[in-house]
């Protein structure tokens, strides 16, 4: 079950106006009906959204917020069907099997599940039902706001119409188009030992997705329990404080299943409170999930809990328990020279660093779109996913050309130059004047006039002694950044 604009159910998000949501990577997640008719697709570039649609509204995705509200369709649908799979706010999958049965059949069970549903959520809605998760979820996709739910007959006639895209491997769909497979049928009929000898674990799994089969038929088990469980005494009654807990067990976790060359695919999330009472929540994911992702779901979850319509964790929180629920049992093909051990410790150090210093303390940078040198670079907390706010690919008119300096001073600092015919001759370092070996500019700034900073003009200079940035405001030359 698949509610397409459920990340603009929230307040804030417009409503008869076009709106997007966008997700960290800064691609198109979820779209309103103005701004599909506008021409805006899931998948798109938000740049290339707005360039479409310029009156489009976007919103950042925030996934636990969004749980609080999904939660409750969670429950619903849990009291009727057991066992149910999140995979994110608005996507779980229901493994409906017995409930067949008990309901009558597939038509009497779907009426049931809509019912409650539209009572506590509303229309907006599709549903898939097929004999896998992969056909299941690409039949919801296929559903419409007139027939919401598509009911799958045959599997394999299902999956062999669909367009090669349909698998999600961007690395390997131009190759199998460039070879003539354009639909799943085509790669399905294909030998599997011919799809992997060429592709590698990646094209078995296409392979595999194409023949309707999502995991393999016995997941592998462990000769030991790996799961893992923190109690708290006392009790935390803090969010913050417990996704700091989970993400510490999130890596224990990914750990303990590393020493044995597994990774979950699915994990259920188990929370009691002071009073005894436990919830437990399955979290599903297609591909493998490491610990970020774990305790990524993990925070989602325990928000819902807490602030979400029922009972919430009465108390606090007295344990946490995180259990892998589903196996890979493949390994990783390492690359030529990477060493997982020394990756693995490095993260572990992170980890009792950040634990140390808490969670400001420390912080991990990552590219953006700017014009200065201090605005294309962002910072987030280590271990989090970053939230990318300005377009890297945009061309950003005005920018001093690359490459960018190394070392960019909170604020700028005063920097004496000699300028002789409007050319800088000498620079002053310390207490020593240094001749300047070659230069390049001006680029002229505007300045944000709305804050009332007057224009200037930026240089570029080389010296025996380094390579600086400046800027001239108001006959004041100021050093804003250092070249390496």
């Amino acid at each position: 079950m698949w509610y397409p604009e459920w990340p603009l159910r929230r307040p804030g998000a417009p409503q008869d106006e076009p709106g997007q949501a966008v997700g960290a990577d800064g691609r198109v997640e979820a779209v309103n009906a103005v701004a599909y008719a506008a021409g805006v697709r899931r998948g798109m570039r938000r740049g290339e959204a707005e360039g479409i649609c310029p009156l489009v509204t976007t919103v950042e995705r925030d996934h636990s917020a969004e749980m609080v509200a999904f939660e409750r369709v969670v429950a619903e649908i849990e009291a009727l069907v057991p066992k149910v799979e999140v995979v994110e706010p608005g996507l779980v999958f229901v493994p409906v099997a017995g409930a067949v049965g008990y309901y009558g059949g597939e038509d009497p069970l779907v009426e049931r599940i809509v019912k409650e549903i539209d009572r506590v959520a509303g229309d907006g809605y599709r549903i898939g039902l097929a004999d896998g998760p992969f056909a299941a979820q690409h039949a919801a996709a296929g559903a419409t706001s007139d027939t919401p739910v598509h009911i799958v007959e045959d599997d394999a006639a299902f999956l062999a119409s669909l367009d090669i895209s349909a698998i999600g491997r961007e690395e390997v769909v131009a190759t199998f188009r460039w070879l003539g497979i354009t639909t799943l049928g085509e790669l399905a009929r294909l030998p599997g030992s011919a799809i992997t000898s060429r592709f590698g674990s990646v094209g078995l799994d296409a392979h595999r997705l194409a023949s309707g089969r999502d995991r393999l038929p016995n997941p592998r088990d462990l000769p030991v329990d790996l799961t893992v469980v923190e109690r708290f005494s006392p009790p935390l009654e803090d969010l913050e404080q417990a996704a700091f807990v989970a993400r510490a067990m999130a890596s224990r976790l990914v750990e303990a299943l590393a020493s044995v060359g597994a990774a979950p695919f699915r994990i259920v999330v188990e929370a009691e409170a002071v009073d005894g009472t436990t919830r437990s929540r399955t979290w599903r994911s297609a591909d493998p999930l490491d610990d970020r992702a774990i305790a990524e779901r993990v925070r989602w979850q325990l928000r819902a809990w807490i602030e979400g319509v029922g009972a919430g964790i009465r108390g606090g929180l007295a344990a946490l328990r995180i259990e892998p629920a589903e196996l890979s049992g493949m390994g990783r093909q390492l690359s030529l020279g990477e060493d997982a051990r020394a990756a693995s410790e490095t993260h572990r150090a992170l980890a009792e660093t950040q634990a140390i210093v808490g969670m400001d303390g420390l912080l991990q940078a990552h590219p953006q779109g700017g014009r200065e040198p201090g605005e294309r670079v962002a910072w987030h907390r280590w271990g989090e996913t970053p939230v990318r706010l300005r377009d890297l690919e945009a061309p950003w008119p005005g920018r001093v050309p690359g490459p960018s300096p190394t070392l960019v001073p909170p604020d700028p600092q005063p920097f004496h130059v000699e300028w002789d015919g409007g050319m800088p001759v000498r620079v002053r370092l310390g207490s020593r004047w240094v001749t300047v070996r070659s230069w390049a500019g001006p680029w002229r700034r505007v300045g944000r006039w709305w804050r009332g900073e007057e224009p200037g003009d930026q240089y570029q200079i080389v010296t025996s002694a380094g390579a600086f940035l400046c800027e001239i405001r108001e006959g004041q030359t100021w050093m804003v950044g250092i070249y390496d």
